[in-house]
């Protein structure tokens, strides 16, 4: 396996940037996932990578290697497609040796990793079988299984799952982590759906309009993102965003959220700069307190109505009108609201965030 280099790497459609100054070391053996809005530029990304698109500017390296001008059959890479582009005239035995064939492997070595891969995605029972006869599931194992007998120093997957049905996504995941971790490859993923870039990756590189926004570990990427942009795509429901009053008290900088005026347990220091001005308050659904809820310590209330109520079995997804804004609650599945009643909502003081007006993060704690 090697890693991946990208340096200062932009790409243009004509007069159209697509990337923008994209630098990213993905390390040997790395899970790394590109996650990010639909146009954002993460599919082309790939493809440049996999020599599928040329590079406008930058330089691209696998395992130490330049690789802006080696043809994509060079390039040791091995890529998994969204519609998993079998040859619908080939049974998945043929499908799985072909680019083996092309490299005029010899028919031992063949069967050999033939029957290995096999072995361990569970298509022993399936090699005879044409791609029509296979269900989406078996026929994204097949495509992955073409991809592994090659043995490539880097796997790359363009939103591989998005043609399952919501159950076998879900344990398709974690099948592409135990594979990940049986092979020790280095693997860049793809995705739209920010759950697959928080369920599989080992670091996260968020994207919007062609520009890295963040890239970090899953938990850091929830817990502290870089602005307001991550915040609010990573997460589901989505993080909660409130415009706020940066004021003073007795010196010391507050929050007026509406009529209610409140600080945070460590103090709001770093907002002084912001004094007079308005600030974005972030807070997680499940963060957000609703009236019957203990709350850790004296939290100011802001009432509000329920508009709707989504029960997911094990919680609850609450949906309020607030005069500060539309809020959604994460709760308990055996809290009980209905349409149109009244609450009174608080906050979880300790896991507020904070974004200036331009979206960056503001730093409290």
């Amino acid at each position: 396996m090697a890693n991946v280099v990208a340096e200062h790497i932009t790409k243009c459609f004509g007069n159209v940037k697509i990337i923008t100054d994209f630098n990213l070391e993905v390390n040997d053996q790395e899970f790394l996932v590109m996650v990010g809005p639909s146009g954002c530029g993460k599919t082309t990304m790939l493809r440049m990578i996999a020599g599928l698109e040329e590079v406008t500017g930058g330089n691209l390296y696998i395992g130490g290697r330049l690789i802006n001008d080696v043809p994509p059959k060079d390039r040791d890479i091995a890529m998994v497609f969204q519609n998993y582009a079998l040859y619908p005239h080939m049974n998945v035995y043929e499908n799985m040796v072909f680019s083996l064939k092309m490299r005029h492997v010899n028919r031992g070595e063949m069967d050999r990793r033939v029957g290995e891969t096999a072995a361990l995605l569970g298509l022993e029972q399936l090699l005879k079988r044409k791609p029509r006869q296979l269900s989406g599931g078996q026929r994204q194992r097949v495509a992955l299984a073409r991809a592994m007998v090659r043995d490539p120093k880097v796997f790359l997957m363009d939103e591989p799952l998005s043609n399952l049905d919501a159950k076998l996504r879900a344990q398709t995941r974690t099948e592409l982590k135990r594979l990940h971790e049986r092979l020790k490859a280095t693997i860049i993923y793809v995705t739209h759906d920010q759950v697959e870039a928080m369920t599989m990756g080992d670091r996260i590189v968020v994207l919007k309009d062609g520009i890295i926004q963040q890239v970090a570990d899953p938990l850091t990427i929830y817990h502290r993102p870089a602005n307001r942009f991550v915040a609010g795509f990573i997460g589901s429901p989505a993080m909660n965003m409130l415009e706020a009053g940066v004021v003073s008290e007795d010196g010391r900088p507050a929050l007026m959220l509406g009529d209610f005026k409140f600080t945070v347990p460590g103090g709001l220091e770093p907002l002084l700069p912001y004094l007079g001005r308005r600030v974005t308050l972030g807070v997680r659904p499940e963060h957000v307190m609703v009236e019957g809820w203990p709350a850790a310590q004296p939290v100011p209330a802001i009432t509000a109505v329920v508009e709707v109520v989504e029960p997911m079995g094990a919680e609850i997804y609450v949906y309020l009108r607030a005069g500060q804004g539309d809020l959604t609650a994460r709760l308990t599945a055996d809290t009980v609201f209905r349409p149109q009643d009244r609450v009174r909502i608080s906050f979880d003081l300790n896991r507020l965030h904070f974004f200036d007006q331009d979206g960056a993060r503001i730093n409290v704690a």
